[in-house]
Protein backbone atom coordinates (compact mmCIF):
# COMPACT_ATOMS: atom_id res chain seq x y z
CA UNK A 1 0.00 0.00 0.00
CA UNK A 2 1.43 3.53 -0.85
CA UNK A 3 1.13 6.65 0.81
CA UNK A 4 3.10 9.28 -1.90
CA UNK A 5 3.99 12.31 -0.09
CA UNK A 6 5.38 14.76 -2.83
CA UNK A 7 8.59 16.00 -1.15
CA UNK A 8 5.98 15.00 2.19
CA UNK A 9 4.79 18.23 2.08
CA UNK A 10 1.91 19.32 3.95
CA UNK A 11 -0.97 20.37 1.32
CA UNK A 12 -0.48 23.54 0.84
CA UNK A 13 -2.79 25.19 -2.26
CA UNK A 14 0.34 23.74 -4.55
CA UNK A 15 -0.14 20.60 -3.08
CA UNK A 16 -3.74 19.65 -3.73
CA UNK A 17 -2.42 16.86 -6.39
CA UNK A 18 -0.25 15.45 -3.38
CA UNK A 19 -2.49 14.81 -1.07
CA UNK A 20 -5.48 13.52 -3.03
CA UNK A 21 -2.56 11.14 -3.69
CA UNK A 22 -1.36 10.62 0.13
CA UNK A 23 -4.85 10.15 1.33
CA UNK A 24 -6.24 7.90 -1.52
CA UNK A 25 -3.97 5.12 0.67
CA UNK A 26 -4.70 7.06 4.04
CA UNK A 27 -1.11 6.94 5.54
CA UNK A 28 -3.39 8.25 8.15
CA UNK A 29 -4.30 5.22 8.91
CA UNK A 30 -1.15 3.30 8.81
CA UNK A 31 2.04 4.73 8.65
CA UNK A 32 1.29 3.88 5.27
CA UNK A 33 2.64 -0.07 4.49
CA UNK A 34 3.88 -2.28 6.81
CA UNK A 35 6.76 -2.95 4.69
CA UNK A 36 10.00 -2.59 7.29
CA UNK A 37 12.98 -3.12 4.52
CA UNK A 38 14.46 -0.47 6.68
CA UNK A 39 18.71 0.30 7.00
CA UNK A 40 19.69 -3.21 6.57
CA UNK A 41 23.28 -1.93 6.08
CA UNK A 42 25.35 -2.91 8.37
CA UNK A 43 28.43 0.05 9.33
CA UNK A 44 31.42 -0.26 7.41
CA UNK A 45 34.47 -1.51 9.87
CA UNK A 46 35.42 1.47 12.17
CA UNK A 47 39.19 2.88 12.02
CA UNK A 48 40.98 3.15 15.64
CA UNK A 49 39.73 7.10 15.89
CA UNK A 50 36.30 6.62 14.37
CA UNK A 51 33.31 7.62 16.33
CA UNK A 52 31.83 4.34 17.62
CA UNK A 53 29.65 2.92 14.69
CA UNK A 54 31.15 5.26 12.29
CA UNK A 55 31.97 5.13 9.17
CA UNK A 56 28.86 3.77 8.38
CA UNK A 57 27.27 2.59 4.72
CA UNK A 58 23.96 2.38 3.57
CA UNK A 59 22.92 0.94 0.06
CA UNK A 60 20.12 2.82 -1.39
CA UNK A 61 18.12 2.47 -4.88
CA UNK A 62 20.70 4.46 -6.56
CA UNK A 63 24.03 3.51 -4.86
CA UNK A 64 26.26 3.44 -1.77
CA UNK A 65 26.28 6.29 0.97
CA UNK A 66 29.01 5.96 3.10
CA UNK A 67 29.03 8.71 5.97
CA UNK A 68 32.51 8.63 7.55
CA UNK A 69 31.92 10.66 10.70
CA UNK A 70 29.04 11.47 12.88
CA UNK A 71 27.21 14.37 11.12
CA UNK A 72 26.79 17.65 12.86
CA UNK A 73 25.55 19.96 9.49
CA UNK A 74 22.04 18.32 8.58
CA UNK A 75 20.09 19.55 5.32
CA UNK A 76 16.42 17.65 4.50
CA UNK A 77 14.77 18.26 1.17
CA UNK A 78 11.07 17.30 2.54
CA UNK A 79 8.98 17.93 4.89
CA UNK A 80 8.76 14.69 6.58
CA UNK A 81 12.89 14.88 6.60
CA UNK A 82 12.60 17.69 8.77
CA UNK A 83 10.15 16.05 10.86
CA UNK A 84 12.53 13.34 11.06
CA UNK A 85 15.69 15.66 11.82
CA UNK A 86 13.83 17.67 14.76
CA UNK A 87 12.47 14.59 16.41
CA UNK A 88 15.67 13.35 16.36
CA UNK A 89 17.36 16.82 18.39
CA UNK A 90 18.57 18.07 15.24
CA UNK A 91 17.80 21.34 14.02
CA UNK A 92 18.45 21.03 10.13
CA UNK A 93 20.50 24.14 8.50
CA UNK A 94 18.73 24.25 5.46
CA UNK A 95 14.66 22.68 4.96
CA UNK A 96 12.70 23.42 2.38
CA UNK A 97 9.64 25.95 2.73
CA UNK A 98 6.50 23.72 2.79
CA UNK A 99 4.61 26.29 4.52
CA UNK A 100 4.79 28.92 2.29
CA UNK A 101 4.06 32.08 4.70
CA UNK A 102 1.59 29.90 6.32
CA UNK A 103 1.50 29.09 10.13
CA UNK A 104 3.74 26.47 11.20
CA UNK A 105 1.94 23.28 12.30
CA UNK A 106 1.26 23.37 16.26
CA UNK A 107 3.51 20.01 16.94
CA UNK A 108 6.35 21.49 14.39
CA UNK A 109 6.47 24.63 16.14
CA UNK A 110 6.68 22.72 19.49
CA UNK A 111 9.89 20.51 18.58
CA UNK A 112 11.61 24.13 16.71
CA UNK A 113 10.67 25.57 20.41
CA UNK A 114 12.05 22.75 22.27
CA UNK A 115 15.22 22.82 20.48
CA UNK A 116 15.33 26.99 20.56
CA UNK A 117 15.94 26.99 16.89
CA UNK A 118 13.41 30.57 16.33
CA UNK A 119 13.21 30.01 12.81
CA UNK A 120 14.35 27.23 10.43
CA UNK A 121 16.60 28.32 7.47
CA UNK A 122 14.64 27.45 4.53
CA UNK A 123 14.79 26.97 0.62
CA UNK A 124 11.87 28.18 -2.12
CA UNK A 125 10.96 24.89 -3.26
CA UNK A 126 8.58 25.95 -5.75
CA UNK A 127 10.89 24.29 -8.26
CA UNK A 128 11.79 21.91 -6.81
CA UNK A 129 14.49 21.15 -4.58
CA UNK A 130 17.10 24.32 -4.39
CA UNK A 131 20.80 22.47 -4.63
CA UNK A 132 22.91 25.50 -4.50
CA UNK A 133 21.22 26.78 -1.63
CA UNK A 134 21.56 23.04 -0.06
CA UNK A 135 25.14 23.18 -1.06
CA UNK A 136 25.66 26.59 1.08
CA UNK A 137 25.36 25.62 3.98
CA UNK A 138 27.90 22.35 3.54
CA UNK A 139 25.93 20.25 5.09
CA UNK A 140 27.52 17.03 6.30
CA UNK A 141 24.53 14.57 5.27
CA UNK A 142 21.18 15.25 3.32
CA UNK A 143 17.94 13.68 4.64
CA UNK A 144 15.95 12.06 2.17
CA UNK A 145 13.85 9.42 3.06
CA UNK A 146 10.27 11.18 2.38
CA UNK A 147 10.43 12.50 -0.90
CA UNK A 148 8.73 11.68 -4.15
CA UNK A 149 11.30 13.24 -6.17
CA UNK A 150 14.87 11.29 -5.38
CA UNK A 151 14.88 9.47 -8.75
CA UNK A 152 15.54 13.08 -10.21
CA UNK A 153 17.78 14.59 -6.99
CA UNK A 154 19.93 11.88 -6.53
CA UNK A 155 22.63 12.68 -8.76
CA UNK A 156 22.92 16.25 -8.15
CA UNK A 157 22.67 15.64 -4.30
CA UNK A 158 25.58 12.97 -4.18
CA UNK A 159 28.35 15.44 -4.85
CA UNK A 160 27.36 18.17 -2.44
CA UNK A 161 27.10 15.41 0.85
CA UNK A 162 26.06 11.83 1.42
CA UNK A 163 22.39 11.22 0.87
CA UNK A 164 20.15 9.46 2.93
CA UNK A 165 17.39 7.26 1.01
CA UNK A 166 15.73 4.69 0.74
CA UNK A 167 17.03 1.09 -0.91
CA UNK A 168 14.22 0.52 -3.45
CA UNK A 169 12.31 3.13 -4.91
CA UNK A 170 9.06 1.54 -4.23
CA UNK A 171 10.26 2.62 -0.86
CA UNK A 172 9.09 6.17 -1.46
CA UNK A 173 5.44 4.95 -1.02
CA UNK A 174 5.51 2.10 1.47
CA UNK A 175 7.71 2.59 4.11
CA UNK A 176 6.08 3.72 7.36
CA UNK A 177 7.42 6.56 9.28
CA UNK A 178 9.48 4.10 11.63
CA UNK A 179 11.53 2.78 9.15
CA UNK A 180 12.06 5.86 7.72
CA UNK A 181 13.46 7.32 11.06
CA UNK A 182 15.53 4.48 11.50
CA UNK A 183 17.39 4.88 8.93
CA UNK A 184 17.96 7.92 9.00
CA UNK A 185 19.03 7.28 12.72
CA UNK A 186 21.19 4.71 11.68
CA UNK A 187 23.52 7.30 9.15
CA UNK A 188 23.06 10.04 12.08
CA UNK A 189 24.36 7.99 14.60
CA UNK A 190 21.29 8.22 16.60
CA UNK A 191 19.00 4.92 16.35
CA UNK A 192 18.54 4.84 20.49
CA UNK A 193 16.99 8.01 20.17
CA UNK A 194 14.83 6.61 17.32
CA UNK A 195 13.94 3.81 19.76
CA UNK A 196 13.12 6.50 22.16
CA UNK A 197 10.63 8.49 19.80
CA UNK A 198 8.95 4.94 18.50
CA UNK A 199 8.45 3.74 22.10
CA UNK A 200 7.47 7.32 23.26
CA UNK A 201 4.44 7.16 20.17
CA UNK A 202 3.43 3.71 20.95
CA UNK A 203 2.97 4.93 24.71
CA UNK A 204 0.67 8.00 23.59
CA UNK A 205 -1.50 5.64 21.44
CA UNK A 206 -1.83 2.40 24.17
CA UNK A 207 -2.24 5.11 26.68
CA UNK A 208 -5.15 6.36 25.11
CA UNK A 209 -6.59 3.73 24.08
CA UNK A 210 -6.47 2.61 27.92
CA UNK A 211 -7.83 5.54 28.52
CA UNK A 212 -11.17 4.94 26.23
CA UNK A 213 -12.27 1.34 26.79
CA UNK A 214 -15.77 2.67 25.05
CA UNK A 215 -13.37 2.53 21.42
CA UNK A 216 -13.06 -1.16 21.44
CA UNK A 217 -15.24 -3.27 18.62
CA UNK A 218 -16.89 -0.11 17.61
CA UNK A 219 -17.50 0.35 14.31
CA UNK A 220 -15.86 3.46 12.20
CA UNK A 221 -15.94 4.76 8.35
CA UNK A 222 -13.50 7.43 7.80
CA UNK A 223 -14.07 9.52 4.16
CA UNK A 224 -12.64 12.15 2.32
CA UNK A 225 -14.08 14.50 0.39
CA UNK A 226 -11.36 15.00 -2.85
CA UNK A 227 -11.90 17.05 -5.62
CA UNK A 228 -12.76 14.21 -7.91
CA UNK A 229 -15.27 11.98 -5.54
CA UNK A 230 -16.12 11.52 -1.91
CA UNK A 231 -13.48 8.24 -0.87
CA UNK A 232 -13.53 5.51 1.05
CA UNK A 233 -10.60 5.30 2.97
CA UNK A 234 -10.78 2.72 5.63
CA UNK A 235 -11.08 -0.08 2.54
CA UNK A 236 -10.84 -3.32 3.64
CA UNK A 237 -7.36 -3.48 2.93
CA UNK A 238 -6.18 -0.39 4.89
CA UNK A 239 -3.55 -1.83 6.80
CA UNK A 240 -4.57 -0.99 10.52
CA UNK A 241 -3.08 2.48 12.09
CA UNK A 242 -3.82 5.40 14.22
CA UNK A 243 -8.07 4.16 14.55
CA UNK A 244 -7.47 0.57 14.52
CA UNK A 245 -4.36 0.93 17.57
CA UNK A 246 -7.28 3.35 19.75
CA UNK A 247 -9.83 0.10 19.50
CA UNK A 248 -12.09 0.96 16.34
CA UNK A 249 -13.10 -1.82 13.53
CA UNK A 250 -13.53 -1.53 10.07
CA UNK A 251 -17.06 -2.03 8.58
CA UNK A 252 -18.11 -4.99 6.80
CA UNK A 253 -18.76 -2.24 3.85
CA UNK A 254 -15.41 -1.71 3.90
CA UNK A 255 -14.59 -4.92 1.92
CA UNK A 256 -16.37 -3.35 -0.80
CA UNK A 257 -13.42 -0.58 -1.13
CA UNK A 258 -10.04 -0.30 -1.97
CA UNK A 259 -7.24 1.43 -2.94
CA UNK A 260 -8.27 1.81 -6.41
CA UNK A 261 -11.97 1.35 -5.86
CA UNK A 262 -12.90 4.10 -3.31
CA UNK A 263 -15.44 6.31 -5.05
CA UNK A 264 -18.60 6.95 -2.95
CA UNK A 265 -21.41 8.18 -5.40
CA UNK A 266 -24.04 10.01 -3.17
CA UNK A 267 -26.54 6.91 -4.63
CA UNK A 268 -24.36 5.10 -2.18
CA UNK A 269 -23.78 7.41 0.65
CA UNK A 270 -25.55 4.55 3.34
CA UNK A 271 -22.12 2.84 2.43
CA UNK A 272 -20.76 5.28 4.71
CA UNK A 273 -22.76 4.41 7.76
CA UNK A 274 -20.61 2.80 10.90
CA UNK A 275 -21.02 2.98 14.68
CA UNK A 276 -18.89 6.43 14.08
CA UNK A 277 -18.78 7.99 10.86
CA UNK A 278 -15.62 10.32 10.19
CA UNK A 279 -15.62 12.70 7.32
CA UNK A 280 -12.53 15.34 6.50
CA UNK A 281 -12.65 18.02 3.76
CA UNK A 282 -8.79 19.33 3.11
CA UNK A 283 -9.65 20.71 0.25
CA UNK A 284 -12.64 23.10 1.42
CA UNK A 285 -14.67 24.53 -1.70
CA UNK A 286 -12.12 22.65 -4.15
CA UNK A 287 -13.60 19.43 -3.19
CA UNK A 288 -16.53 17.57 -5.78
CA UNK A 289 -19.10 18.22 -3.20
CA UNK A 290 -19.25 21.29 -0.56
CA UNK A 291 -19.64 20.43 3.51
CA UNK A 292 -22.67 22.10 3.51
CA UNK A 293 -24.03 19.64 0.56
CA UNK A 294 -22.82 16.91 1.68
CA UNK A 295 -24.29 16.89 5.14
CA UNK A 296 -27.75 18.35 4.30
CA UNK A 297 -28.15 15.50 1.64
CA UNK A 298 -31.55 13.49 2.49
CA UNK A 299 -29.67 10.38 2.40
CA UNK A 300 -26.68 11.16 4.14
CA UNK A 301 -29.09 12.36 7.07
CA UNK A 302 -30.95 8.88 7.19
CA UNK A 303 -27.12 7.28 8.02
CA UNK A 304 -27.76 6.04 11.65
CA UNK A 305 -24.34 7.81 12.48
CA UNK A 306 -25.64 11.53 11.35
CA UNK A 307 -29.42 10.86 13.12
CA UNK A 308 -27.81 9.44 16.23
CA UNK A 309 -24.95 11.77 16.33
CA UNK A 310 -22.12 9.35 15.86
CA UNK A 311 -20.65 11.84 13.26
CA UNK A 312 -18.09 14.34 13.34
CA UNK A 313 -15.94 16.24 10.79
CA UNK A 314 -12.04 16.27 11.14
CA UNK A 315 -10.69 19.41 10.55
CA UNK A 316 -7.91 20.18 8.22
CA UNK A 317 -7.66 24.36 9.02
CA UNK A 318 -5.03 23.27 11.97
CA UNK A 319 -3.55 20.23 10.07
CA UNK A 320 -5.02 17.87 11.74
CA UNK A 321 -6.38 15.76 8.50
CA UNK A 322 -3.28 16.47 6.37
CA UNK A 323 -1.09 14.97 10.13
CA UNK A 324 -3.38 11.85 9.83
CA UNK A 325 -2.88 11.49 5.72
CA UNK A 326 1.07 12.29 6.24
CA UNK A 327 2.32 10.43 9.37
CA UNK A 328 5.74 11.52 11.05
CA UNK A 329 7.73 11.07 14.21
CA UNK A 330 6.79 14.36 15.29
CA UNK A 331 2.68 14.65 13.71
CA UNK A 332 1.73 10.69 15.08
CA UNK A 333 1.40 11.49 19.01
CA UNK A 334 -0.32 14.63 17.80
CA UNK A 335 -2.53 13.27 15.61
CA UNK A 336 -3.48 11.01 18.85
CA UNK A 337 -3.87 13.77 21.27
CA UNK A 338 -6.19 15.76 18.78
CA UNK A 339 -8.15 12.69 17.60
CA UNK A 340 -9.13 11.17 20.88
CA UNK A 341 -11.61 13.66 22.17
CA UNK A 342 -13.33 14.18 19.18
CA UNK A 343 -13.46 10.36 18.75
CA UNK A 344 -14.90 10.24 22.03
CA UNK A 345 -17.51 12.89 21.37
CA UNK A 346 -18.65 11.03 18.24
CA UNK A 347 -19.01 7.72 20.42
CA UNK A 348 -21.06 9.08 22.74
CA UNK A 349 -23.14 11.20 20.68
CA UNK A 350 -22.34 14.15 21.70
Amino acid sequence: MSVPNRPRRRPAARALAALTAATACLGLLTACGEDSTAAKDKPAAAGADAPAGFPVSLTNAWGTTEVKKKPVKVATVSDGDTAIALALGIVPVITPDVEDGSKVPEYKQRAIDKLGAGKLKTYDDTDGTAYEAIAAEAPDVILGMNTWEMDADYAKLQPIAPVVTFTDKAHADTLTWQDRLKTAAKALGLSAKADEVIAANEKATADAAAAHPEFKGKTYTYTVVHPEQISFMSYAAQDPGVFEKLGFTKTDKAKNYAPDKNAVSLENLDQLDADVLLVTYPFGDRGVISASELESNKLFQSLNAVKDKHFTVIPSDNSLSSAIAYPDPLSAPWVVEQLTPLLAKAVAGQ
